[in-house]
């Protein structure tokens, strides 16, 4: 199953670095610049060169020159100047461009592409935006724009007279009267500078940095901000030796500026050092103390934007040098109390994000223990709705259903590859998935990303994780007023602080749930549809204890409940409803079973409910249900129900249609947990899979050898086509062969495996499908093991964690087919293997996989893996001790006995381990006991009773009656 897209009150998203776009090659500079006869004629070289202009702009069947010949090159006078009629046909394309007519829209870009093709338009764009003060702001910004877009696409392109004449008139008008023209100028520097400018571009940074000086202040500020863009831009590029490090004159030039009269001035100053605390600048670094002195000079400064730096600033030195704040923290913690309730939200949300980074310090404990009084209020009231919040929120909408998603409304969804991981895994882990800052999915979409209510939230979790139950006393009070207000804002909040402490309090909870949970359960019925939504959400976190107790007591009834939610008439509501019983489904599992027809029922009707967006999320809870109920979804009655509409959507969708990504996950699930069931339907899904998976190759081959002609194909629709195809296959197991053998996919398969591009995807989607054939119909897929197994060798490598891990169970698998046959391939793959086990800090379910598939080929080829025996043996044993007795791990333990027979002496030194890996079974098969018994046995037998003796003394007490009792050593 792939990623379920879960609801969440609040999720963070990483703050991505902006883009740097690097440098082309550095041309020639040197010009010749003087002009004869005052620019009045051409001479020689020159008129050839316009000669050859106009044939160029011939061959084109564009005209040499347009009407008043605007076109016409006037770089012989000293100075640029428009030709006015053509000055005035910019100007109208400036004004058609702010029609709102769809048509006048599309014949200005059409015209701006023409035009673009005269390197001296962008003289006249330039000239608008810097010269012309008598046109309005908007237009002139709109010139500088359009500028900024072609200097993105087309600046290597410009001659070098215009790149010369855009730079000087940006750095000659840096200071203009107009706040909207010197940002638009600041963008369009920083965009020619991330063009790789900043290196052929020597006197911007001194030029910029001396203009901050002037006594004019339009001059100073349009400076800043143009040093601050480029600081956002090029930090790293600012702080290297190819600039022969400028920030060392620069952070010390921004710091003088903390003081300025000018509040825009020092926010500027503070935004611009900000750039450089978490790449620890050493031109910073070597001025902490006067930068971390000014920033408290200003902690109290009048001016919001100002306070919002302050606190960014303070908040990043909490995780780069949290050594130089430590002696200050209590009054830092101090002021950080009063500015998240700043009167500015944008101040506040800034000051929240101090909670979050102190509590992933080791001093968070220590130094915030004597101030949660204080802090646990401030955090539970910045998570109430906001007015505009619930404007935006459409908060007084109860009904919704039938009003037709937005295309903007529905986030780009991206299929997780499968990553096969072994069977015999005990329970699995809780994560904290739902604050996870890559998470894709917000519940106040329609508000921005990160906001107060939401960053409140998130710390409160965390601090939770921190503080556990010892919150619970400043938490209760505060939590008996909220759930039980009558005024609905306050009552959500309250049921939205409840969920977020529900992870790190549940152990001081658990007293209060068996009243709390049936008040939740209540409050799935209220009346606000913000409420019902909340209510799914953090029910959904204590969703563990539920199934934890007797079913009839909170199980059914949440169950019931829920599924009404999920046919609510609000779409919020039926979003978060399918995602909380999606989590109430991974914990229930088979506990589930009992209810599958009425929960099928409500899934399926569903289905002729839902718009696009939550039709998506649908297809989640179904994978999700599928997966935690597997074989027991094997009955005709279910497969009638689910089928039909599940196929319906699959026929109506086009091959190029994303919406296949999540139906195509949740058909690899079903046909997994259908297993025979699926067989009806299995053909048509099959082709289609195969043929996803053809055309995109296809698409992919013609698009590397004519890129200009041919788009990159979206390689998800393969990805997700070979994740399906291994569901049918797992799913199916034998019965796949005759789909198989009327197919290709073996040669597709190959050429899968074989895409070395940015999506390791590819290969990792093609090593799990190649593992599940070989389980399946193994006759198809032996004929290309000579081809394929070089591959599986070269894709042993660690630095593609998923990609590795699917190789190496690939591997394990054809090894169990292949027997001695296997021979010729085991130094193909054997080093990397055992380099991958003994690698520090390799991912646990790596290691198991690599362990199995190491005892896997010395069980077939035990002679030619033995000899190695010495250099795995001991982290083979410590990650195969922890795993549940299951036929993976019969088959390598039985390898490593053969390897052991073979090569005694490779596991004396590590024995110990032996006898710990050995002493993890619970019931091995009566042949394997007898193996084990007979190498301990020999062990003690070859080193003698008194050495035995010495070395069993060595045993933790519990394996030594494990041994004792079992095998009679």
């Amino acid at each position: 199953m792939g990623l379920i897209v879960f609801f969440c009150p609040w999720s963070r998203r990483a703050r991505a670095p902006p883009l740097c776009e690097t440098g082309r090659s550095e041309r020639e500079r040197e010009r010749e610049r003087s002009r004869r006869n005052n620019g009045t004629a051409r001479g020689g070289k020159e008129e050839e060169e316009q000669q050859q202009q106009q044939r160029r702009r011939r061959d084109t069947g564009l005209p040499a020159t347009s009407p008043g010949g605007v076109w016409r090159c006037v770089f012989f006078t000293m100075e640029w100047q428009p030709d006015e009629h053509g000055l005035q046909q910019v100007l109208q394309l400036l004004k058609d461009s702010q029609s709102p007519n769809t048509a006048t829209q599309r014949a200005v870009q059409q015209k701006l592409e023409q035009l673009n093709q005269y390197p001296d338009f962008n003289n006249y764009l330039i000239f608008v935006l810097t010269r012309l003060k008598s046109e309005d702001e908007p237009t002139r910004s709109l010139s500088g724009l359009i500028l900024k877009n072609n200097v993105k696409a087309h600046y290597q392109n410009f001659p070098p007279a215009v790149a010369d004449f855009i730079k000087q008139e940006c750095l000659n008008n840096i200071g203009d009267s107009s706040p909207l023209i010197r940002a638009t100028i600041g963008i369009l520097i920083t965009t020619i500078a991330s063009k790789g400018e900043l290196q052929t571009w020597p006197e911007l940074l001194p030029q910029l940095c001396n203009l901050l000086n002037s006594e004019d202040y339009n001059t100073c500020e349009g400076s800043f901000g143009a040093l601050q863009k480029i600081c956002e831009d090029s930090s790293e590029l600012l702080d290297s030796e190819a600039l022969n490090r400028p920030l060392n004159i620069m952070i010390p030039k921004f710091l003088q500026f903390f003081k300025h009269c000018s509040p825009k001035i020092r926010s500027h100053a503070i935004a611009c050092v900000n750039q450089f605390i978490i790449g620890r600048a050493q031109a910073l670094m070597d001025n902490i103390d006067t930068f971390i002195e000014h920033l408290f000079a200003l902690a109290a400064d009048e001016d919001s934007e100002v306070r919002k730096n302050v606190c960014r600033a303070l908040v990043m030195l909490l995780e780069v040098r949290i050594d130089r704040l430590i002696p200050h923290m209590h009054s830092i913690i101090q002021y950080m109390l009063q500015r998240t309730q700043d009167s500015d939200e944008n101040v506040a949300l800034e000051a929240c994000e101090f909670w979050l980074t102190l509590a992933e310090q080791p001093i968070c404990k220590e130094v915030l223990s004597g101030h949660l009084v204080q802090l646990i209020p401030i955090l539970v009231n910045g998570m109430k709705y906001s007015e505009i919040d619930i404007i935006l929120l459409k908060g007084d909408v109860e009904e919704d259903e039938t009003v037709p998603d937005s295309e903007q409304d529905i986030k780009p969804r991206f299929h997780k590859s499968r990553t096969v991981t072994l069977q015999h895994e005990g329970d699995a882990t809780e994560e904290g998935e739902d604050f996870d800052e890559d998470e894709d999915d917000d519940d106040d979409d329609t508000l921005s990303d990160w906001n107060l209510r939401k960053c409140s939230a998130a710390a409160l979790d965390v601090l939770a994780n921190v503080f556990r139950d010892e919150l619970l006393p400043h938490l209760l009070p505060l939590l008996k007023e909220l759930l039980f207000h009558p005024e609905w804002v306050i009552k959500e909040s309250g049921i939205l602080v409840l969920g977020a402490i529900a992870e790190g309090c549940m152990q001081g909870m658990v007293p209060f749930l068996p009243e709390l949970i049936p008040h939740l359960i209540q409050c799935l019925s209220d009346k606000k549809a913000l409420v019902r939504s909340i209510a799914c959400w953090t029910l959904s976190r204590y969703a563990h204890w539920v199934v934890s107790q007797p079913p009839d007591s909170y199980l059914k009834p949440l169950m019931t409940e829920l599924l009404k939610r999920i046919l609510d008439g609000n779409k919020r509501v039926q979003e978060a409803a399918c995602s909380a019983f999606a989590t109430l489904e991974e914990e229930a599992c088979t506990e589930l079973v009992p209810y599958l027809s009425y929960i099928l029922d409500t899934l399926v009707f569903a289905f002729g409910k839902y718009q696009h967006k939550n039709l998506l999320i649908l297809y989640d809870a179904i994978g999700t249900l599928a997966d935690s109920v597997g074989h027991h979804l094997n009955q005709p009655e279910y497969i009638q129900k689910l089928m039909p509409p599940l196929i319906q959507k699959w026929n109506e969708l086009k091959d190029e249609d994303k919406d296949l990504f999540p139906l195509l996950e949740c058909l690899s699930s079903v046909a997994t947990a259908l297993q025979s069931g699926f067989l009806p339907y299995c053909e048509p899904v099959y082709q289609r899979c195969v043929t996803l998976v053809q055309k995109t190759l296809a698409q992919a081959m013609m698009y590397s050898q004519h890129p200009d002609q041919y788009e990159a194909p979206d390689k998800d629709f393969m990805i997700v086509a070979l994740d399906l195809l291994s569901g049918l296959a797992e799913g199916l197991g034998s019965h796949v062969d005759q789909l198989v053998a009327r197919s290709n996919i073996m040669t597709l398969l190959f050429q899968c495996m074989q895409v070395q591009d940015t999506m390791p995807e590819v290969r990792q989607s093609s090593f799990a499908l190649l593992g599940d054939l070989t389980k399946a119909c193994f006759p198809h897929v032996k004929p290309c093991i000579a081809e394929f197994m070089p591959i599986l060798g070269t894709n042993l490598n660690p630095e593609f964690i998923s990609v590795c891990n699917n190789a190496t169970w690939a591997i394990g698998e054809i090894c169990m087919q292949m027997g001695a046959e296997m021979q010729p391939y085991v130094q193909l793959v054997l080093n990397n293997l055992v380099e991958i086990i003994n690698r520090p800090n390799t991912p646990k379910t790596l290691l198991e996989n690599t362990a199995i598939t190491i005892g896997r080929l010395g069980y077939v080829c035990p002679q030619e893996v033995a000899p190695m025996l010495q250099q795995f043996i001991r982290p083979w044993c410590t990650s195969l001790r922890n795993i549940r007795d299951n036929e993976e791990k019969d088959s390598a333990f039985r390898g490593i006995c053969m390897m052991i027979g073979v090569n005694p002496g490779g596991v004396v030194q590590d024995f110990i381990f032996f006898c710990d890996a050995v002493a993890s079974w619970v019931t091995p098969k009566d042949d394997l006991r007898d193996m084990f018994c007979k190498i301990l046995h020999g062990f003690k037998d070859q080193v003698g009773e008194e050495n035995w003796q010495q070395f069993s003394e060595q045993f933790p007490p519990l394996l030594k009656d494990r041994l004792s009792a079992c095998y009679g050593v």
